[in-house]
């Protein structure tokens, strides 16, 4: 069983999305079973998803109605074998936390090879503005489970917890 993290700031917009379509997409691409969560560098614990985030996600027959945003943690750090950033930002916070957890920490966009740099936070903007986020994490998603095949960015298991 392999832990992936997903980070972004809130963890009530692009994280949950990208939790959410994980959970649809890799389970039935990957021979090794996966746990998927998400995380948000500045969250307030308990919040739920944005409602363009909700409204995208049903669009796209996804359920975020009982996500709940949770505080990135030293804990939640160490557990993870693959955290995944939602931007540079979020990955230096990673680094702060826990400078070895880096090896095992890329952006959402190094999977990709139509994207790079940050995904871009859709927060305040309108629906379309969050469909457009949700195409994009769609299509590292899609990129990543392609290559999470032959990946060796896992965390080495001897580090985990440390």
């Amino acid at each position: 069983m392999k832990k992936i993290l997903f980070v972004c700031s809130g963890n009530t917009c692009r994280s949950p999305l990208a939790e959410a379509i994980a959970r649809e997409v890799l389970p039935g691409r990957l021979d090794f079973e996966v746990e998927i969560a998400s995380a948000g560098t500045s969250a307030l614990a308990g919040s739920p998803a944005s409602p363009h985030s909700i409204a995208v996600a049903e669009r796209h027959g996804l359920d975020l109605s009982a996500h709940r945003s949770r505080m990135l943690t030293r804990d939640l750090v160490h557990e993870a074998d693959l955290i995944v950033t939602m931007g540079v930002r979020h990955r230096e916070t990673i680094g702060e936390i826990d400078p070895d957890s880096l090896e095992s920490t890329f952006l959402l966009t190094n999977f990709s090879d139509h994207h790079d740099g940050d995904v871009p936070d859709p927060i305040g903007s309108d629906l379309a503005i969050y469909e457009r986020t949700y195409l994009v994490i769609r299509e590292c998603v899609e990129s990543m489970a392609s290559k999470l095949v032959q990946f060796d960015g896992w965390k080495k298991t001897g580090k985990r917890g440390n």
